[in-house]
């Protein structure tokens, strides 16, 4: 049977991919690779890049492009069928993982490569150096035993991060709400009421349906009149896979959680390390947990007065202008919007008419290209996974192709929630062939509605942004080398940098008139329509910062302070860091945790504080350009040469440094959040 993971074409096969193709796939990869790899350690001396490292390169690559559109599918495309195949899948690949990290004669391979070849360039270097932290962080100086406890432990993480993740999106799409009459629905603009019918349409009921896919949730919690419907919403919300609310004990994320935590510290300290944070902070920025948590507590202090100052005013808001005894948690979206109104005559539902997406992405394509002087253009006949998918290609101005990509803007069934930016295929080059680099680009956002146009909040347009940064660190690097090209080999507290740099653009009145007009007429957005959203920039930007910053304390503590002999305490650990750094206290039955996907199931274990951390290098970068024009050509080519055309080739700070001409400086943050300093 032809197998469409196994054949080598440019882009994946989506129309053709079935879950029986999977494992077949994957067992075929892994054994050609341990069979290359021990092929190639016949050697046994006079290893080199050449005859070692990029054979080795080119298996791993083959792995990857076969992974990542089951992995992309997983994500995006969810079948019971296809679910079982790629959980089939994990433990055989992390078993692999660990086999290859405790292959002491491949670890010697490599530490002979990267002291005797005289050839290495310095990007080569940093690839070994990485490969030798990289073994030593899998446990290949461990004694047997512990490796294969060690080897056990991974495969069980692969399971476990994996079932949080299921359960989460079982748990999202199990509720939602029917109604048959809109005005149960009173307060929702037209083009959300239009949503909640379509979806019924859609699922071939009468009426009017609510879900728990954010642009559902987030239009209930801002603008249902119904006090009682924001409650019951809320609810089925925060306590999604967890021990209570309307589905308690279904997909109940609480166990796995527990055992993801204390097999991280096992882990952990099976490798020398006192706790899982100080394992995390190997491959980061940041020295050490205590510089981490006095980052976060610093920004604490000079944010706590500011967040403590903004929900008084919106207490006695609530109370003086709607009569409101009190303010409960799934009260202050709603209040919130109304005061944001109030005060700046201006709301979420009033800038949505000036982007719709059909503007807003060619928009954001029109600012990359006088950044960075590329060109982005449409591609047709791509196989892709949905209908609505687009793909596009990104050429630098003498035509040669820079990197292709997805684009997968809405929330649909079967598809997780969120928004985030993949890795398709890395860029690899060598005298062989040449990969170009090729991105997914996820989004959530609400589809087209009555036959208009997707039309984004300006939260949306953000968020677009801020992934399209990740995607061009992604595709504009010129590392030749998989494993420091892009977004790979970057510490993971820097990676954010392009992509909160790129927020920056949704804010700035040359950048907004690339991007941002009436989908009915074309009209630009009104200047003293901007006036008002600039003035209500930093609203509440107190109560969003100590948010934040309880996300991070709590992922931080949770991992440096786990004690086996008590467990996680993960609800005790949050009201502790509540107690200390937040405003607002949910009820006792709230179960954030529960889905915290970040940090149970994504790349941000011990590492949330990274958004933080990767902030304060993303506003000092932008504040050059502030200096010097948002579109100076000259700035921006630094940024492209110094920051998104390196990857992780160099030092973080070292890179950051070339561009910016001196270390990172917290003042541009607070500025930019108005914090008040």
């Amino acid at each position: 049977m032809s197998n469409p993971l196994l054949e080598p074409t440019p882009l994946p096969a989506f129309s053709r991919i079935k879950p029986e193709h999977v494992l077949p796939a994957i067992e075929d990869l892994l054994q050609d690779s341990r069979t290359g790899i021990a092929r190639l350690l016949q050697n046994r001396h006079g290893y080199s890049w050449k005859n070692l490292i990029a054979p080795i390169e080119e298996l791993d690559n083959q792995l990857d492009l076969a992974w990542s559109p089951v992995s992309h599918l997983n994500s995006v495309a969810d079948t019971p069928e296809l679910r079982e195949a790629y959980n089939t899948c994990l433990p055989k690949l992390a078993e692999y993982a660990a086999e290859m990290g405790h292959n002491r004669a491949l670890y010697l391979a490599y530490r002979e490569v990267a002291e005797k070849d005289p050839h290495l360039n310095p990007v080569q270097r940093k690839v070994l150096d990485n490969a030798l932290r990289d073994f030593h962080l899998a446990g290949v100086d461990l004694p047997d035993e512990k490796k294969a406890r060690y080897k056990e432990i991974s495969q069980e993480l692969s399971r476990l991060t994996s079932k949080f993740e299921q359960n989460l999106l079982d748990a999202t799409h199990a509720w939602s709400k029917t109604f048959t009459d809109p005005a149960a629905l009173a307060g929702l603009p037209s083009t959300d009421l239009g949503l909640a019918r379509q979806t019924a349409e859609e699922r071939g009921e009468q009426g009017w349906i609510v879900t728990l896919d954010f642009p559902s949730y987030y239009a209930v919690m801002t603008y249902a009149d119904d006090p009682a419907l924001r409650r019951e919403m809320y609810e089925a919300y925060a306590t999604r896979a967890s021990d209570r609310g309307p589905h308690a004990g279904h997909w109940d994320n609480g166990e796995t959680m527990e055992q993801i935590l204390a097999l991280r510290h096992e882990a952990a300290q099976l490798l020398g390390f006192a706790n899982y944070a100080e394992r995390s902070l190997v491959t980061k920025m940041a020295s050490s947990t205590e510089q981490v948590e006095r980052f976060l507590l610093d920004l604490a202090e000079r944010s706590l007065p500011q967040a403590r100052h903004e929900l008084d005013e919106l207490r006695t808001f609530a109370m003086e202008t709607h009569g409101a005894s009190g303010l409960e948690v799934w009260d202050i979206g709603y209040y919130s919007e109304k005061l944001r109104r109030h005060r700046y005559a201006i709301s979420q539902e009033e800038l949505k008419p000036y982007f719709p997406a059909t503007r807003v992405i060619p928009g954001l394509f029109a600012v990359a290209e006088r950044l960075f002087g590329i060109r982005i253009a449409p591609v047709q006949g791509v196989d892709v996974w949905h209908p609505e998918v687009q793909f596009f290609e990104v050429r630098d101005p003498g035509g040669e192709l820079r990197g292709e990509f997805y684009l997968d803007l809405h929330a649909r069934p079967h598809k997780r929630g969120g928004a985030w930016m993949d890795d398709c295929a890395g860029r690899f080059v060598n005298d062989r062939f040449r990969q170009t680099p090729v991105a997914y680009l996820t989004c959530n956002f609400s589809p087209p509605v009555g036959g208009r146009p997707a039309l984004l909040t300006h939260s949306e347009v953000e968020t677009l942004f801020h992934e399209f940064g990740h995607g061009l660190h992604h595709m504009l690097t010129r590392i030749d080398y998989p494993a420091v090209s892009g977004i790979n080999g970057v510490a993971w507290d820097a990676v954010e940098l392009p992509s909160q740099f790129m927020e920056n653009y949704c804010w700035e009145r040359d950048a907004l008139a690339l991007f941002a007009g009436h989908y009915e007429t074309g009209e630009p957005l009104p200047g003293e329509l901007y006036e008002r959203m600039l003035a209500a920039k930093h609203f509440q930007s107190g109560m969003q910062m100590v948010r934040q910053l309880e996300f991070s304390l709590f992922d931080l503590r949770i991992h440096r302070d786990y004690d086996p002999a008590q467990g996680g305490r993960i609800n005790p650990m949050l009201d502790r860091v509540r107690e200390q750094v937040s405003v607002v206290r949910p009820p006792e039955w709230n179960r954030f945790p529960h889905g915290f996907s970040h940090i149970f199931a994504g790349g941000y274990a011990a590492g949330y504080y990274s958004y933080k951390w990767a902030e304060v290098l993303s506003a000092d970068a932008f504040s050059l350009f502030e200096e010097k024009g948002i579109f100076d050509p000259e700035t921006g080519m630094a940024f492209l040469r110094n920051i998104l055309e390196k990857g992780g080739s160099e030092d973080a700070m070292n890179l950051f440094t070339a561009f910016r001409g001196r270390e990172p400086d917290i003042a541009p943050l607070l500025r930019h959040s108005g914090i008040n300093q």
